[in-house]
């Protein structure tokens, strides 16, 4: 049984069904759990598919923690592997199984995510190298010029070859799949953070004692809307969230963080 979560927030039913028949299909070797963070419980008697499970939280848990619901769920039922999927995510039904695979195939695996997409074909660069206070700070800027340039080229990994699989410390948490064996040595998501920084978080977890694969041979698309850049509410969200994760890794001094860097940089040759 293959298992998938994702976490719901006043979200429009229509463009919900798309994600939902994107993971499901026709397949019944899929389950999948909606936890819906909403203020009010409106979709609770909408899905009569057995594959789907919806539970109703009745308060904004954030996004770690309620996938956290979902994750101790699969595990509660033996499964080894779980889908992260925001709402907005589409895809073809296929990359699941292709995915599920390329995991089995090595299990030393960890997690992995595909190549995502802007629903215009354009690629969005979500795998990262670690970051430092800078580069989030310089990601933020607006301003065009030819320093950022370079910076984002390197930060983002804008070089890398698309045609391969390659191991990476921070993988976007809006489709990811997750080795629930090597999980359970890290731990789930970090519930501390309410919603930004918790995917490279568990990413770094996960990296530390696994591969991390960024695999570009299958893709999603994503409604990526950039929150915290319009949203003044979300903007203090993304800095509380950084500034727990800082914290939490290291500010300046981050012996890891220096160390995988240079040497998924050697490894890519950018």
């Amino acid at each position: 049984m293959i298992f998938g979560s994702i976490v719901l927030y006043n979200n429009k039913i229509s463009e919900l069904n798309l994600t939902i028949n994107s993971f499901l299909s026709t397949r019944n070797d899929r389950i999948l759990y909606l936890i819906d963070n909403s203020p009010i419980d409106i979709l609770s008697s909408y899905f009569t598919d057995s594959r789907i499970i919806y539970i109703y939280t009745g308060n904004n848990l954030g996004f770690g923690a309620a996938h956290n619901i979902a994750i101790k769920e699969s595990l509660k039922l033996k499964g080894c592997f779980h889908f992260i999927i925001n709402p907005d995510i589409l895809f073809d039904p296929d990359i699941i199984d292709i995915m599920i695979n390329y995991i089995q195939f090595d299990n030393s695996i960890g997690m992995m995510m595909p190549k995502i997409l802007n629903f215009d074909g354009t690629i969005q660069h979500l795998p990262k190298l670690l970051p430092s206070p800078l580069s989030v700070l310089l990601r933020k800027l607006l301003f065009p010029s030819k320093f950022k340039s370079r910076f984002l080229e390197k930060y983002e990994l804008r070089s890398l070859n698309q045609t391969k699989p390659v191991n990476l410390p921070i993988l976007s948490g809006c489709f990811t799949l997750i080795n629930l064996d090597i999980l359970q040595l890290v731990g789930l998501y970090d519930d501390k953070y309410f919603m930004y920084f918790e995917d490279w978080d568990l990413s770094r977890r996960m990296h530390k004692v696994s591969k991390t694969i960024y695999f570009p041979l299958v893709y999603v698309y994503h409604g990526y809307k950039s929150g915290a850049n319009r949203n003044i509410k979300l903007f203090f969200t993304f800095i509380k969230s950084a500034l727990y994760y800082f914290t939490k890794w290291g500010w300046f001094f981050d012996t890891d963080r220096k160390f995988i860097n240079k040497k998924v940089l050697r490894n890519i040759n950018v």
